[in-house]
């Protein structure tokens, strides 16, 4: 029978943990499938590590991984991807907002040829603050330009994966995971599922400003080199500045009028205060970039597991 291997990183979710497992539990599989369940405990401080125990005891389907710190969402994705061993993954997070009802349409999907079923969640002005839409949308848009992948708007960490396509995805060795565009990139045959989001079961989301803002560097930098065109273009756009000015220059000099040729400083502060930013833009780029290399190069383990 084919087993299903549902991966589910936590994060202090005590207060709606027991209420997701009877939730996915109670989702209704086509017979021939079996399931197991993966609990990625990332570093929780809360009751989240004894309660997963006590599943775990009750029911052998479930395995807990306990990871020796807080590496953050991808990292403890990377750490129940790693751990699964069955034909077909699904993986969701833990907080009730990734639907399990949707899981036999991605099964559906699945038997009709699709290696990557990926959930696409689709906000309204009632679930999600205008705000977070624009955003959202502002980098799905950017990251699309830029980068390599194609990443449509409302893509979210909640995905079926075949076994195949798994195996794939655990061949690419980068520290900087950022999985939704891993997952195009490997270009398995792949489908959109809309989804509207649940209401979370309790809590407060994990996810931080500055959580957001390191994922969504993640996303643009390990997929883009584009960044690192900045300073050709404007290299060019600033000699051909300084191009026109020795033409305009040269022409007043030739035709007499030396005495509109008047020294300024403004100008020259204008030119100072412009090149400097750039320059100081681009050395920010190029830091990012070698900051990203040095870590890849000292080949820490994305995760640590404690038990």
């Amino acid at each position: 029978m084919p087993t299903i291997d549902f991966v589910i990183p936590l994060y202090n979710e005590q207060a709606g943990l027991i209420r997701f497992h009877e939730m996915i539990e109670a989702t209704s599989l086509p017979k021939e499938y079996e399931r197991q369940y993966i609990y990625v405990n990332d570093g929780s401080d809360d009751q989240t590590p004894a309660l997963l125990n006590e599943l775990a005891a009750k029911d052998s389907r479930i395995s807990v991984i306990h990871l020796s710190r807080n590496f953050g969402h991808q990292a403890a994705l990377s750490a129940g991807i790693d751990a699964a061993s069955g034909d077909i993954l699904v993986t969701l997070d833990g907080d009730g907002q990734h639907p399990p009802s949707l899981i036999p349409e991605m099964l559906r999907l699945q038997n009709a040829g699709y290696d990557i079923v990926q959930a696409q969640r689709i906000d309204d002005t009632r679930s999600a603050p205008f705000l977070k839409r624009f955003t959202s949308r502002l980098f799905y848009g950017l990251a699309s330009f830029i980068g390599e992948v194609n990443l449509a708007p409302g893509t979210s960490d909640f995905r079926l994966l075949s076994r195949r396509a798994v195996d794939a995805l655990k061949r690419l060795p980068e520290y900087h995971r950022f999985f939704r565009g891993m997952v195009v990139w490997i270009g398995f045959p792949s489908v959109m599922l809309p989804y509207k989001p649940g209401q979370r079961l309790a809590g407060k989301p994990k996810y931080s400003l500055k959580r957001m803002l390191r994922l969504a560097s993640d996303g643009f930098f390990s997929f883009s080199l584009v960044p690192l065109w900045i300073g050709i273009v404007l290299g060019i756009v600033f000699i051909a500045l300084a191009s026109f000015e020795l033409v305009y220059t040269s022409y007043v000099w030739l035709g007499g009028h030396r005495e509109q040729i008047v020294p300024g400083w403004t100008s020259l502060v204008l030119i100072l205060t412009i090149s400097s930013a750039i320059t100081m833009i681009l050395q920010g780029i190029l830091g990012i970039y070698i900051g990203m290399i040095f870590k890849e190069v000292k080949r820490r383990p994305v995760y640590l597991v404690k038990k």
